[in-house]
């Protein structure tokens, strides 16, 4: 059995962005003055997800505290879905599977949900903005290029997408850099990128080929922000060792957030945030990764 925990500011921090954006007035209505919703993916030791699970199937705790799980249903919310993709002249090899996977997966996520696609060379660049046009997205897509002598900006693009994302009113966010281990190009840090993350209630959902090196400040940064950024927004960190394999990882992800679960849980009144809350569930070889709909109170 694994859990995965959500932190107090995941949680909570996206209360200020919610009412700046006008809130999120299907969330609100649904879950009343003493009730939470998280949003959880559950799969098995593949990644594969698990379906017809019920409430008894789900644990909640805030601060070691049992909460009772009220009611699950399939999660039809829309999802705001940021591409982040690595254009950098280390891309050079991967860029056409990259491109390949990218067309397939907008086709299948674009219905009902937004879509954004941002460059990383040199600087976050937005090749097509929030969409759910195939013709925009597929432009978008035709826009991939490697660019010669330029590097990475992944930590700079993970904190402007998440502060772009504060402003937009999606009950549900994800961030899904696709990147090689080429020179990063940035100033950030990886407490710059899980504040970010917190605050805008995205989870990261972050696919490497290669492995991630710490030989310098900035590869380190990324390696921290990559996993711990993953791990705390209830996303995951995938390892490929072949551009090949960028097409399988995308489509697995696709039938991940499609296969999710709406967790609504009761919570006591109370003027104190818990500090933490994890998502568990009591089968055997399932794994729980949950992130709080955005804009709750």
């Amino acid at each position: 059995m694994r859990t995965v925990s959500i932190s107090r500011l995941a949680l909570f921090a996206v209360v200020s962005a919610g009412i700046l954006a006008g809130g999120v007035t299907g969330v609100r209505a649904q879950a009343g003055l003493r009730e939470r919703t998280v949003f959880v993916s559950a799969v098995d030791s593949r990644g594969n997800p698990v379906e017809g699970l019920g409430p008894s199937d789900f644990t909640i705790t805030e601060d070691g505290r049992q909460r009772e799980v009220l009611r699950v249903t399939p999660a039809l919310e829309p999802i705001d879905i940021a591409l982040l993709i690595d254009n950098s002249a280390a891309a050079n090899r991967t860029i056409a599977p990259t491109r390949e996977a990218v067309r397939k997966f907008v086709a299948q996520m674009a219905v009902g949900n937004q879509i954004a696609i941002i460059g990383l060379a040199d600087r976050p660049t937005i090749l097509v903005d929030f969409t759910s046009s195939p013709e925009r997205l597929e432009q978008g897509v035709g826009r991939l290029f490697a660019m010669s002598g330029s590097g990475m900006t992944l930590l700079d693009s993970i904190v402007e997408t998440s502060n772009g994302m504060r402003k937009r009113d999606a009950p549900r966010a994800v961030i899904v850099p696709i990147i090689t281990t080429g020179a990063e190009f940035t100033n950030r840090y990886a407490r710059d990128v899980t504040a970010a993350l917190k605050n805008s209630g995205a989870a990261l959902h972050t696919i490497v080929v290669g492995n991630l090196t710490m030989d310098s400040t900035e590869e380190r940064e990324r390696a921290l922000a990559v996993g711990q950024g993953s791990r705390d927004s209830g996303g995951q960190h995938v390892t490929l060792l072949a551009e090949t394999a960028i097409e399988s990882a995308l489509q697995k992800l696709a039938r991940e957030l499609a296969s999710q679960y709406k967790v609504v849980y009761g919570r006591p009144e109370s003027l104190i945030p818990p500090e933490k809350i994890v998502v568990g569930t009591k089968r055997e070889g399932v794994t729980m990764r949950g992130t709080p709909a955005r804009g709750q109170p």
